[in-house]
């Protein structure tokens, strides 16, 4: 009776080794895919911060290149503009103060000589003065000379902010008394300067 009761035990305890094993088995399994499913989620988290850092490391960089590049693009536009008004007003100031210091009346020479020093600036007023004051006054006085001076065209050499070169065409009528008028025509070559918002005169060159 004795060893038929050790027989069955041995073979009752085979099935539950048999089911711990699958068990561990199942346990080992589940660890397993539980390993393999962290490393795959922490490697796409990685990516993904990865892509993250990335776009915001991007995106200032091309925010920053645009910035500078609009910025070039106004700061052109802006010194082009500026040169154009350079252009047109120093080509205006040129022809109207061409014509201011190259024409007087006999009887009024010193007024229209004087109004004319206002649009010249630098050491071309002082000679400007000068010789008005010792030849060009005394001779109109004494001998009756009045002159006409006109501007048919004038045209832009160079322009910047507060420098300007001109090329100025001039006709000048000349009347002395007694004596039939007289024309002849010339070329100057007139350097400008800004001072303060006006274009004046700083040079005054035959060509």
């Amino acid at each position: 009776m004795t060893e038929e009761k050790t027989g069955n035990e041995d073979h009752d305890a085979h099935p539950n080794d048999d089911f711990e094993t699958e068990i561990e088995a199942d346990v080992e399994a589940d660890e397993a895919e539980d390993t393999v499913a962290a490393s795959e989620g922490a490697g796409f988290r990685g990516a993904a911060d990865w892509q993250r850092i990335a776009a915001f490391g991007v995106l200032p960089a091309t925010t920053l290149a645009l910035t500078v590049g609009a910025g070039l693009l106004l700061w052109k536009y802006v010194a082009r503009d500026a040169v154009d008004t350079a252009r047109t007003e120093s080509v205006a100031a040129a022809r109207e103060a061409t014509v201011a210091i190259l024409s007087y009346r006999a009887d009024t020479v010193e007024a229209d000589l004087t109004a004319a020093r206002d649009r010249i600036t630098g050491a071309f007023l002082d000679s400007y003065t000068d010789l008005v004051d010792r030849i060009v006054v005394p001779g109109a006085r004494a001998k009756g000379i009045s002159t006409e001076a006109r501007v048919p065209a004038a045209a832009s050499v160079s322009a910047d902010a507060d420098h300007a070169v001109v090329l100025v065409f001039v006709d000048q009528t000349v009347t002395m008394e007694g004596s039939a008028p007289s024309n002849s025509a010339s070329s100057l070559r007139v350097t400008l300067d800004k001072v303060g918002e006006r274009w004046l005169v700083s040079g005054f060159d035959p060509v």
